[in-house]
């Protein structure tokens, strides 16, 4: 299967009727583009605990000679997680963000691998023949990430990434209407677009306006203060570093993806100012009314900083009853009850637990999703006036609804679909089945890719 100079070809081989694991492939004139490439955390079979696993690239990998490029569209692990350990079957360059090369040349050090990782500045126009890329900044959830408007002769793509419209995003610049307006005097073909939220109404809640209630929680905490949050969300570290200053505590960092991430962050710039943490030895000695720790774990992970200290195992610091544990993260789908026997845990040495998903509707939020709802998505179709939408980054409820959206605001073709077919942006169709796609899982024992099956 090869496209021809008259195609342009879509084909995702993870991320399409899921969400995580995102790997697409767009084709023309006989060459293939990659954009993102990514992982997912599933249950061990007859386990404790989950497995990395990632989109199985036999089709692409079996044709690397005709791949030009891959792009990594921001630093999440669902996008870039998996170019560590399957890169020696592509070995061609990488393109992304400066804060995004920081991420991941640290992940393919650890490897040993020495791939090209090219940086690219925001709105900047990237030829890799016969693709030109055009990188478009758009808010989400950490720095950096940029849609793509890949053009090639015969059709032109709006490849969003992962995105909200945020006026106040914290770390970085806001969304720019008018960018995306323009794309409408361009005639669009198609949009592949984030689906996350689409069965959701209304907007997306602004990182900005989380800076208040996380500031109200701490100042009613008479103890230690523990905030569970993404460490890529350096927005929301941002946040939090500002109420550390402002409520008068030190700020620490417990879990090892915190400390890289903060590191990678403040390498490309950001995390200046009222970002400070102390060394994890002293977290120990300061008193509990002085202290605000941040701390990865807040899907329930086993081993990660907030189990342990559920588990009061921590080498570095110990809760105690009048301690408070706030989750500033929605709880994802498949997690729910790893994360209810962590907050039991919690509960049970009498240490107050506040999630940002039991907030009632009068409650000042503390987490904000970094995908679009409805009203967004709405507006984003009526700016670019696309002929074609191509649901993707989301399960098949999430895909309907977008669809449906796309519909509402006109948009002629929507094209539903799932890993491994093949839309065809020329004509408007879906070519089932295309090519075959599956799942590897990692053994973290052996450092081998393992197929998965059933």
């Amino acid at each position: 299967m090869k496209p021809t100079h008259k195609d342009f070809w879509f084909l995702p081989l993870g991320g399409c009727g899921e969400i995580g694991m995102n790997l697409n492939l767009y084709g023309h004139a006989g060459k293939w583009l990659m954009v993102d490439c990514g992982v997912t955390f599933e249950k061990s079979p007859g386990q404790t605990g989950n497995r990395v696993e990632m989109a199985d690239p036999l089709f692409i990998s079996s044709r690397h000679q005709s791949l030009v490029g891959i792009i990594a569209t921001h630093a999440h692990e669902d996008h870039i997680g998996a170019l560590a350990h399957l890169w020696d079957q592509f070995r061609c360059p990488i393109y992304t963000t400066a804060f995004t090369r920081q991420v991941l040349i640290r992940k393919l050090r650890q490897k040993g691998i020495s791939a090209l990782v090219i940086t690219v500045n925001e709105n900047e126009v990237l030829s890799l023949e016969p693709f030109e890329i055009r990188w478009l900044p758009i808010t989400h959830s950490t720095p950096e990430t940029n849609a793509l408007l890949i053009s090639t002769p015969v059709a032109t793509v709006l490849h969003t990434a992962d995105w909200k419209l945020d006026s106040a995003p914290v770390v970085g610049e806001a969304i720019n209407p008018g960018l995306y307006r323009a794309l409408a005097d361009l005639s669009i073909d198609a949009i592949v677009c984030d689906s996350t939220n689409a069965n959701h109404s209304g907007s997306s809640v602004s990182e900005g306006e989380l800076f208040e209630g996380l500031l109200a929680k701490v100042r009613e905490s008479s103890g230690r203060v523990v905030v569970a949050c993404f460490a890529s969300n350096i927005a929301r570290l941002q946040t939090l570093g500002n109420v550390a200053h402002v409520s008068g505590r030190y700020l620490g960092l417990l879990g090892r993806s915190l400390h890289n991430m903060t590191s990678c962050a403040k390498s490309a710039g950001y995390l200046q100012n009222n970002f400070v943490p102390v060394n994890n030895t002293d977290l120990g000695y300061l008193l509990p009314s002085e202290t605000l720790v941040l701390a990865t774990g807040s899907q329930g992970e086993p081993n990660a900083a907030l189990h342990r200290l559920a588990m009061d195992t921590h080498p570095d610091i110990s809760l105690a009853a009048g301690d408070h544990v706030i989750f500033s993260a929605k709880t994802i789908p498949g997690n729910e009850a790893d994360v209810e026997r962590l907050i039991k845990s919690f509960e049970s040495r009498n240490i107050r637990v506040t999630h940002a998903s039991h907030l009632d509707d009068n409650s000042r939020p503390l987490h904000a999703s970094g995908h679009p709802c409805a009203d967004e998505l709405l507006q984003m179709y009526r700016w670019v006036k696309p002929r074609i939408a191509i649901p993707v980054h989301g399960e098949a409820d999430h895909i309907r609804c977008n669809a449906a959206i796309a519909r509402a605001a006109n948009v002629p073709f929507q094209l539903q679909g799932v890993n491994g077919d093949l839309f065809d942006i020329v004509r408007s169709t879906i070519k089932r089945k295309a090519a075959p796609v599956g799942r590897l899982w990692l053994d973290e024992k052996t450092d081998r890719l393992e197929k998965t099956f059933g």
